[in-house]
This record gives structure tokens, C-alpha cells and sequence, in this order.
């Protein structure tokens, strides 16, 4: 770490999550600003969050009711810390009737747009209200604060909510009932980050180069002269824990690339290209990876079944049988490497009123036996996905390989439906190229969240030139997401999907058909299986 460097955790806010869909938002947000944060669930003890010791706190949405006894409440060490709270929708509605405020079911509920008007001058609220005294913002909430604690004033007002925004200017107690963490509001980011940055006195250390040289830092002093391995999927995740590592370690770490056969086109090239030390001078060195050519072994094990749980546990089992035989192969090996992220901590800590909103957890490395006695290394356990994709940026990984859509776990094994045979494989993979290539050529790749083809287990009669054709259907998968909780099937012109599918039925000889899938998760899911 540089000796001008400064403890880019010392100051930090907590954000207590009352089991918000937009809690993590609210962190990312204050990220975003150069702020580093933690989210906690709301009923962790006076004693953590004093150990925590948080330069302000916020306090998330939820989808409960302060009206009844047995909701969740803000612990009262958080009024009594000393430092600025911001209570969002549900956080400021037990803000006010904690305090001595009231509390009620709102007549008319507002859900989605609305517009707030300026009542009195406001600090937190100068940003939004900087060029006109009524903007537009997002309510999502059934309730509202019929009258205000002592102290407090009254700061923004709403059709359906009299109180939009309230704070006590003494004690730095702020209260909005709308939501500034969602791009619906209009300049809730500024919001956020004069709250963070002004009335909490955050400097902003924290961004890329700072995390990079602080995790650079922490992975010496804790691994020392020992030798660390990694398992290298070609995903975002574990692509960034290898440029890391490789930066702070050198030559101590090894990556392990296992091909089992469903992996996306070129995919073992392109990772090595990655890291192939090509990238201009002062960008990363020649990475140690051992590649595996385990394709026999994981078909021959998928051959026959049909089940989608089924192959996801043998793909699964077969990757930790193929890692560990060859991680015993490396002498004095004492770490594992994991590209485990924060929403995936963040899974671990839900709250004892099973309220916490759950993540569905990514990690590159699962599963891995106990027996193995590795320690677990994992630098980027701090940080969300978009934090990673900037760190991998900033050391020098190209954009390409960071900016990849998500790809499942066990491949194409979930992206055949049905058996899976490795003449399947191969097709798809074929369309699956071809798809991503065009999106690529008409710039649409990233325009769209996640794109790819999928392997239907049924045939259909084709004509091509004048010979029939009788062979398998694809299908083509484009969504939109923000978040992967829920997303719409991607508008893409009619023309492009024409040129696909062309391109498709007349290169792949196995295929005689493709289709395009128009359905938005929910009711569908993203992948098929």
C-alpha cells in the first residue's frame, strides 16, 4: 500500500436493512461516491454497531408496517450514536414513531412516480430541489407520518404523503419517504452523496486504484511466501481474483482451468489471451494456468441424463473431483482462492425475522471438501459486482472479457435441455458464437443484460435449397435486468433476429430452425433450466 494511502474503511456508513429490494442499491449508491459501507440486518446488537463505528447510518425500505407491535424496529443505540441517520420509506417511518411521531395507513397509496414539493429549506434535500421546487421521485408505500416527532420539520411534502421528508437539523436525524436510491428519482444520487459526503464527513477514498492497492496490501501480510491456487472459470469473478492475486503474489498463485466440455466457444483461448501479458507494458505478467482437458470425463458422467438438478449435481461434483486431483498434484499449496462477492456475504447475514431479501450466491469455487485443508482466500468478499468489473478495468483485463454476460455454472449443461451429448454441445456452441457475433457487429451486445442460444431437445422439418432437412431447434435468449431479480425480454429489431437466424440454419447443418424467446422473468426464468 502507498504511505499516502489512507484507511479506505475508517470512515464508513452502515446501512440497516429492514428487508428492502433496493437495500443493496442504497450501498451501491453510497459507493458510488467514493464512500465505503456495510449493509447489516436491522436487529444486530448496540454492541456491533458500536464495534462498527459508522460516520452515519442509514436505514432501509421494507415491506412491513410500523403500525403493528411485532415489526421491526431500529435499535435504539442508532439514535444515540452521535452521528447523521437517514431513515428511507419504512426507515422513516419507525424514524417518526420511535421518536414520538404517528404513524398511519395511508387512504391513497403511492406506488411508482410521484412528485414532491419543496417546504422548507433542506441541506440533505439542496441537490434534488437545486433547480426547481417540485421534482419528480419514486414511492413505493402503504403508510405515511401523520404527525412529525419533536424537533423535526417538515421538509418536502407529496399529494398522498404530508410529510415526504422531515429531519431534526440538531440532532441530524433526516426522514424521506421516497425512495433516492432508484434512478426513477431525480437526482437521488446527488442526494445520497451529499449525505455521505457532506453531513457525514466522508473524504471519498474509496474507488479502483484505492481498493486495488489495499487489497494488493491485505493478500501479502496474509499469505506471506505461501502458494495459493485458484480456480479460473473465464467468469468476471474468478478472471479479476487472478489478475489480483497475479499482481500481489506473482508467481505463488496457480490457476486451474478446467475444460469440461460445456464451456462457450474459444473459451480457453480467450482466457489465456486475457492474461497473456500482452497488454502493454506495466499491465499484468504471464499468468501461471494449468488447463484441464476433462471433457470425456464430465460427458461420460451427463451421458443418459435428462434431469435438470440432476446434471447440475453432476457437473458440480465432477468439477470439485477434477479441482482437487489436480490441486494434490502442486507441492506446498496452502491457500484457496475464491471469487466470492458481497452479495454472497451479505446471504449469510439475513435476520433473525427472515426479512432480509435473499441473493442467490455465485461462487466460482463451491463446494470445494473440507478435506482438502486449504485456507480460503477471498479479495473480493468487500465488493459488488460492479465494483469488481471497475477493479478488473483498472488492472488492466481487457473489456471484453469484464464486461461478459453472466454465464451459469455448469455451462451448457443447462443450456441443452434434455440429455447431453457432446454432438450437442458442439452445435450449440456453434449458434451460441454466432449469436454473441452478431450482437457484437450491430452494437447490441451491450445493450442487452445476458444473450444466448439454448438446445432444444425437439426436431423440426427444414427446407434448405431443395433438400428436407429434419434436425434440432435453437433458441434465442436476450433479456434486460438491472438487477437479475426479474427482467424483460430484449426488443431486439426483427431485422437482426431475420440475419441470426439465417446465419444460424445456414452454417450449423444440425439446426433447421430458431425461434426467439419473448418471455420476462417472472413468470419465466432467465436460463431454461
Amino acid at each position: 500500500m502507498q504511505g499516502t494511502l489512507r484507511d479506505i474503511h475508517a470512515q464508513r456508513l452502515l446501512i440497516l436493512d429492514f428487508g428492502s429490494q433496493y437495500t443493496q442499491l442504497i450501498a451501491r449508491r453510497v459507493r458510488e461516491c467514493g464512500v465505503y459501507c456495510e449493509i447489516y440486518p436491522f436487529d444486530i446488537t448496540a454492541a456491533e454497531i458500536a464495534e462498527f463505528g459508522p460516520a452515519g447510518v442509514i436505514l432501509s425500505g421494507g415491506p412491513e408496517t410500523v403500525t403493528e407491535g411485532a415489526t421491526p424496529r431500529i435499535p435504539q443505540s442508532v439514535f444515540e450514536l452521535g452521528v447523521p441517520v437517514l431513515g428511507i420509506c419504512y426507515g422513516l417511518q419507525a424514524m417518526a414513531a420511535q421518536l414520538g411521531g404517528e404513524v398511519v395507513a395511508s387512504e391513497l397509496r403511492e406506488f411508482g412516480h410521484a412528485q414532491i414539493n419543496s417546504e422548507a429549506n433542506s441541506n440533505l434535500l439542496a441537490p434534488i430541489f437545486a433547480s426547481a421546487s417540485a421534482v419528480d421521485v419514486w414511492m413505493s408505500h402503504g403508510d405515511k407520518v401523520a404527525a412529525m416527532p419533536a424537533g423535526f420539520v417538515c421538509t418536502a411534502s407529496s399529494a398522498n404523503a404530508p410529510y415526504a421528508a422531515i429531519e431534526d437539523p440538531q440532532r441530524q436525524f433526516f426522514g424521506v419517504q421516497f425512495h433516492p436510491e432508484v434512478t426513477h428519482t431525480d437526482n437521488g444520487e446527488a442526494l445520497i452523496k451529499r449525505f455521505a459526503r457532506e453531513l457525514c464527513g466522508c473524504q471519498g477514498d474509496w474507488n479502483a486504484a484505492n481498493i486495488v492497492e489495499d487489497a494488493i496490501s491485505s493478500v501479502r501480510a496474509l499469505v506471506g511466501k505461501d502458494k495459493v491456487v485458484l480456480g479460473l472459470s473465464g467468469g468476471v469473478d474468478s478472471s479479476v481474483v487472478a489478475a489480483l492475486l497475479a499482481r500481489a503474489i506473482g508467481e505463488q498463485l496457480t490457476c486451474i482451468f478446467v475444460d469440461n466440455g460445456l464451456l462457450r466457444k474459444n473459451e480457453s483461448a480467450e482466457v489465456r489471451a486475457a492474461f497473456s501479458g500482452a497488454m502493454g507494458e506495466g499491465s499484468l505478467a504471464e499468468l501461471n494456468i494449468i488447463t484441464v482437458n476433462a471433457q470425456g470425463e464430465f460427458l461420460s458422467k451427463l451421458a443418459g441424463v435428462d434431469d435438470p438438478e440432476a446434471k447440475r449435481k453432476i457437473i458440480g461434483a465432477t468439477f470439485v473431483d477434477v479441482f482437487e486431483r489436480e490441486a494434490k498434484k502442486l507441492n506446498d499449496v496452502n491457500w484457496l482462492a475464491q471469487g466470492t462477492i458481497y452479495p454472497d456475504v451479505i446471504e449469510s447475514a439475513a435476520s433473525k425475522y427472515g426479512k432480509a431479501h435473499v441473493i442467490k450466491s455465485h461462487h466460482n469455487v463451491g463446494g470445494l471438501p473440507e478435506r482438502m485443508t486449504l485456507a480460503l482466500i477471498e479479495p473480493l468478499r468487500e465488493l459488488f459486482k460492479d465494483e469488481v468489473r471497475k477493479i478488473g478495468l483498472h488492472l488492466g483485463l481487457p473489456p471484453s472479457l469484464i464486461h461478459r454476460h453472466p454465464f451459469p455454472g455448469p455451462g451448457l449443461g443447462v443450456r441443452i435441455l434434455g440429455e447431453v451429448k457432446p454432438s450437442y454441445a458442439e452445435v450449440l456452441r456453434d449458434a451460441d458464437a454466432i449469436f454473441i457475433e452478431e450482437l457484437r457487429r450491430a452494437d447490441l451486445y451491450e445493450q442487452v443484460s445476458q444473450a444466448f442460444a439454448v438446445y432444444l431437445p425437439v426436431k423440426s422439418v427444414g427446407v434448405v435449397g431443395d433438400a428436407r432437412r429434419y434436425e434440432h431447434v435453437i433458441a434465442l435468449r436476450a433479456v434486460e435486468t438491472i438487477d437479475f431479480m426479474t427482467a424483460r425480454w430484449a426488443h431486439l429489431p426483427y431485422d437482426f433476429i431475420e440475419g441470426v437466424s439465417n446465419r444460424i440454419i445456414n452454417e450449423i447443418s444440425a439446426v433447421s430452425r430458431v425461434v426467439y424467446d419473448v418471455s420476462s422473468k417472472p413468470p419465466a426464468t432467465i436460463e431454461w433450466e
